[in-house]
């Protein structure tokens, strides 16, 4: 690693105490650097070793944060800033221009080879220029979906699910028929669960 992160890599030396917490998830928790980078304190060595496989695998992606090293149970990774694409829809609404952008994100994901194609709501951020990162790739490598199903239902609760499908069925039909019916069925059933 020829990075100046080095330095946090193997002499970890700065107080997170002293540094903002920008989240906490189910994995663990992100904190601002002074320099403006991000550190992840996993809670497990195991999800820190997952994560940080997939992020230096895609590293350079422009929907990825570049990702600097990790040691133990924590990564450098640079800061994704914007707005969560479920709280983006909730007080912009959701529109033609970001349904494109998140197909073409889906199309990213194939690819870069993702065998696990689907990411929360939450896990997707509209940056100020308008473009996605993603954060907290999960499994992206080791599981297997071809269709997106938490995407789907983040949708189905924001009410935008039948716009984006609609957009999906215009744009690129194969794809459509390639998850309407995944799509139709896994709503079903989260649905026929919360009678």
């Amino acid at each position: 690693m020829k990075h100046s992160y080095r330095k946090y890599i193997e002499n970890f030396d700065v107080n997170l105490l002293q540094c903002m917490v920008l989240g906490r998830g189910h994995n663990g928790i992100v904190y601002l650097l002074p320099d403006g980078k991000v550190i992840k304190v996993c809670f497990t060595e195991k999800s820190c070793k997952s994560e940080y496989y997939i992020l230096n695998k895609v590293n350079g992606n422009k929907y990825f944060p570049r990702v600097y090293g990790m040691c133990g149970n924590y990564m450098i990774r640079d800061y994704v800033g914007g707005k969560s694409l479920r709280d983006y829809i909730k007080e912009y609404g959701f529109n033609r221009d970001i349904a494109l952008k998140v197909i073409v994100l889906f199309e990213e994901f194939d690819k870069l080879k993702f065998t696990k194609r689907d990411i929360r709501c939450k896990d997707i951020f509209v940056q100020p220029d308008a473009t996605l990162k993603v954060i907290d790739p999960k499994k992206c490598y080791s599981k297997d979906r071809d269709f997106p199903r938490h995407l789907s239902k983040g949708f189905e609760k924001l009410g935008v699910l039948d716009y984006f499908m609609e957009v999906v069925n215009e744009e690129k039909p194969k794809l459509y028929r390639r998850w309407f019916s995944k799509v139709k069925e896994y709503i079903r059933e989260i649905s026929e669960e919360d009678d």
